[in-house]
């Protein structure tokens, strides 16, 4: 349903619909995001995406930065021949990609009935060699050996991480991969299992907590609600849920140089929230408790 509108919505459109999210986004206190293309599938629709994504990085006072994820999913014309679409994802998408400078990352969904892990080596082999940063979609729904290719590709992050075992763990704490946990999709989609998180953590990894804000399984703009489900279904604690908020997660998209803290030399990208004790952010649930955004020094919201 998603690709279908992609496909027929123009570019100022689905800038009109971003910006709507990110205005959302905003306001929850998110300010700066991670936005991937993924739903158009052909060559055209993902540069359209992209496109869209760099120009309202420019105009909106949110952060953006951009992740080609044209191996999202198999279209429907390329269902009986998906190593064609690899092709064409290698072969085109990338090239033209980083001719128009419009990703920073490359992401694959690397799952059963998606992509294997012999289609996602090579997509990032491509990836890389252009100079993309590889990302993956990895162990969401079966475990599949996508943490262990996210570390062999030293990604900068795998997302996901549902079915992860131990070796993958180990894997991506010696590699340096941050492990972005969404239990908003897990919730949205009503999965039995959840991300060991706990595990993650004593293993020194640096887990990351984001929305997976998108129509098909975690339509939610709010950070709150998502270190709301962190804590009760990872286990997390409340310094940990902000933690994976907000640092982690800048180390996630590259970004820990610039934001994600309050340090010197840092933008002053701050959240004023009214709550007695950081502890109350994630105690509520179902509201927004923020009082104002500021970017940069500068009050946004």
């Amino acid at each position: 349903s998603t690709v279908k509108s992609v496909r027929k919505a123009s570019k100022n459109k689905l800038k009109e619909n971003g910006r709507k999210i990110l205005d959302k986004m905003l306001s929850y206190g998110t300010t700066t995001i991670e936005a991937k293309s993924g739903y158009g599938l052909t060559t055209r629709d993902e540069i359209k995406q992209l496109q869209a994504i760099k120009e309202l990085s420019q105009e909106h006072e949110v952060d953006l930065v951009p992740t080609f994820l044209g191996a999202h999913e198999i279209p429907p014309e390329y269902k009986k021949n998906p190593d064609a679409y690899v092709n064409l994802v290698c072969t085109e998408m990338i090239p033209k990609v980083v001719s128009k400078n419009l990703a920073v990352f490359c992401d694959v969904f690397c799952e059963r009935g998606v992509f294997t892990t012999k289609q996602t080596r090579v997509i990032l082999q491509t990836a890389q060699a252009f100079g993309l940063r590889a990302k993956l979609h990895a162990d969401e729904l079966h475990n599949t050996g996508g943490a262990e290719l996210a570390a062999e590709f030293g990604a900068a992050s795998a997302d996901h991480l549902v079915c992860v075992n131990d070796e993958g763990i180990h894997l991506m704490q010696k590699a340096g991969v941050v492990p972005v946990l969404l239990p908003g999709t897990t919730f949205y989609l009503g999965l039995d299992k959840d991300a060991p998180a706990g595990k993650m953590i004593d293993k020194g990894l640096p887990v990351a907590l984001a929305t997976d804000c998108n129509p098909g399984s975690s339509m939610t703009e709010s950070m709150q609600m998502i270190m709301t489900l962190a804590c009760l279904k990872y286990g997390m604690s409340p310094a940990e849920v902000l933690t994976a908020s907000t640092l982690n997660a800048a180390y996630a998209i590259g970004k820990e140089s610039e934001t994600g803290s309050l340090a010197p030399g840092k933008w002053a990208d701050l959240v004023i929230w009214d709550a007695e004790d950081y502890r109350e952010i994630p105690y509520h649930f179902g509201g927004n408790m923020v009082d104002s955004v500021f970017k940069r020094g500068e009050k946004v919201r």
